[in-house]
């Protein structure tokens, strides 16, 4: 059974800084691209940020680039996302994903984990 899995989330000040951690199992994720996005209540859900299969290509939504990085584990069944500077429109709840085809649109993940809830006070 294939699951992602997110943790990391909470409560934090604007300008604070988290890392979202997502793990996946059963399966490999070798050949996957594995990315983020994020849905804020009474919103769709958006990308934030993705990788490569191979973890050297990234790329981000214009609100996170330059705040937030992106980054897989060695064994590439992990990925990460360190968030800096964070803002009260960040809030959202965080999703993991991956997929092997396309770019940034939810349609091109395969695979999601459950969540995990950002919270930015001001």
């Amino acid at each position: 059974q294939v699951q992602l899995v997110e943790s990391g989330g909470g409560l934090v000040q604007a300008g604070g800084s988290l890392r979202l951690s997502c793990a996946a199992s059963g399966r490999t994720f070798i050949n996957y691209r594995m990315g983020w996005f994020r849905q804020a209540p009474g919103k769709e859900r958006e990308f934030v940020a993705a990788t490569s299969s191979g973890g050297t290509i990234t790329y981000y939504a214009d609100s996170v680039k330059g705040r937030f990085t992106i980054s897989r584990g060695d064994t590439k069944n992990s990925v990460y996302l360190q968030m800096n500077s964070l803002k009260p429109e960040d809030t959202a709840v965080y999703y993991c994903a991956a997929g092997q085809f396309g770019r940034d649109s939810p349609r091109d993940f395969s695979f999601w984990g459950q969540g995990t809830q950002v919270t930015v006070s001001s």
